[in-house]
């Protein structure tokens, strides 16, 4: 049962994430690399500098940096420092992560006449 609870509060920390617009893009940009049920691995996924990811956006370099943190904390990118840059990427585990939430729901019952 913990496990469970645990698992949801995991999600809901991640769907309120990506809730704001800038970090759900930026999300999709970095997961855009490894479908899920790729052979990509952690090493193979594509990674963006902070400057990368904040060049396609309008946004300061210090809201860029808070959106990255709140990806980072959540659990949906990963972040390493390369040099004098940041480097950031999500795991594929992440991606099947999510696919199997989705996947799992369970599969709702058509309704008559079209109305819930």
């Amino acid at each position: 049962m913990t496990n469970i609870r645990n698992d949801v509060e995991s999600f809901a920390a991640q769907f309120k994430a990506l809730s704001n617009p800038h970090r759900l893009a930026m999300f999709r940009r970095l997961a855009s690399c490894c479908p899920p049920g790729t052979s990509c691995s952690t090493e193979d996924a594509v990674r963006y500098s902070v400057g990368q990811l904040g060049a396609d956006v309008d946004i300061s370099a210090s809201t860029l940096s808070h959106h990255l943190k709140e990806l980072h904390r959540a659990g949906l990118v990963q972040m390493a420092r390369k040099g004098q840059q940041v480097e950031c990427w999500v795991a594929p585990q992440t991606l099947e992560q999510l696919a199997a939430f989705f996947s799992d729901l369970p599969a709702q019952p058509k309704m008559q006449g079209g109305n819930p």
